[in-house]
């Protein structure tokens, strides 16, 4: 199965299930079901199965999951085993509450660099980095591998801040500006540059969910699953953790 034929809603529920994981390990819990994650996570049995079908076969039939296993083998899917080199563009509050965030480092993400065209930022030391000015980006990349990029500018800045992150070398794009990043094209043609071909963005963007939540607040019939409490989930072939989707044990 090839990465287009992946849902990207697939690869947003692996990280729930991992969190769910990371919770049942806290609690020395070793073993789990797809119908106990299905549960945790808001969907069917059927469901877990099905996207972790895409990525691998986990499991024993009729035995469920062994938890630190399936941890690492998600994390090894969602590239968690590595560790990532991440600046942050814009270094207002926003952008420093990001630097400050604690969890970061649990996943592997370590931040590298801070940057910002603020005389007043630029300079400061932020848990142990200094701020750099944006128009530094190009050199430091150059010295220091960089993976992601976060976005924590004014939204009218935000497409030209994403275009020195990806000038830069910088592949991954995490966006808090409350705009949508678009791609450079080729001059007098609808084609992607080829600087952007390779460049994934993810949009974060507060504003919109507080909108939408808003709207389910006064609809709350309209509301989807996610948002509904847990309610018993239909049944879905297979009860057990033998479904259509065959699975064999990771442990060697």
């Amino acid at each position: 199965m090839s990465s287009q034929d992946i849902p990207t809603a697939a690869v947003s529920r692996l990280v729930t299930y991992l969190r769910i994981l990371e919770s049942l390990e806290l609690q020395d819990v070793s073993r789990t079901s797809s119908n106990d994650l299905a549960e945790r996570a808001q969907v069917t049995a059927f469901q877990v199965r099905k996207d972790l079908a895409y990525f691998g076969r986990f499991g024993t039939r009729g035995m469920g999951y062994t938890v630190p296993l399936l941890k690492r083998e998600l994390m090894r899917v969602l590239g968690l085993n590595r560790t990532w080199n991440v600046v942050i563009m814009g270094v207002g509050r926003l952008g420093q509450a990001i630097a400050n965030y604690p969890g970061a480092s649990d996943y592997q993400f370590a931040y590298v660099g801070l940057f910002d065209v603020n005389p007043d930022v630029v300079g400061q030391d932020i848990r142990g980095l200094r701020v750099r000015h944006a128009d530094d980006l190009g050199s430091f990349a150059r010295a220091t591998p960089v993976d992601l990029g976060f976005l924590a500018v004014p939204p009218e800045h935000a497409q030209a801040a994403a275009q020195t992150l990806v000038s830069a070398g910088i592949r991954g794009v995490l966006n808090f500006a409350p705009t949508i990043i678009q791609p450079r094209t080729v001059p007098g043609s609808s084609d992607v540059a080829d600087e952007w071909k390779q460049v994934s963005v993810e949009n974060v963007d507060f504003l919109a969910g507080m909108k939408r939540l808003a709207f389910y607040t006064l609809n709350p019939s309209l509301r989807p699953s996610e948002l509904k409490p847990s309610e018993p989930k239909p049944s879905d072939p297979g009860t057990g953790d033998s479904p259509n989707f065959a699975t064999v044990d990771v442990e060697e």
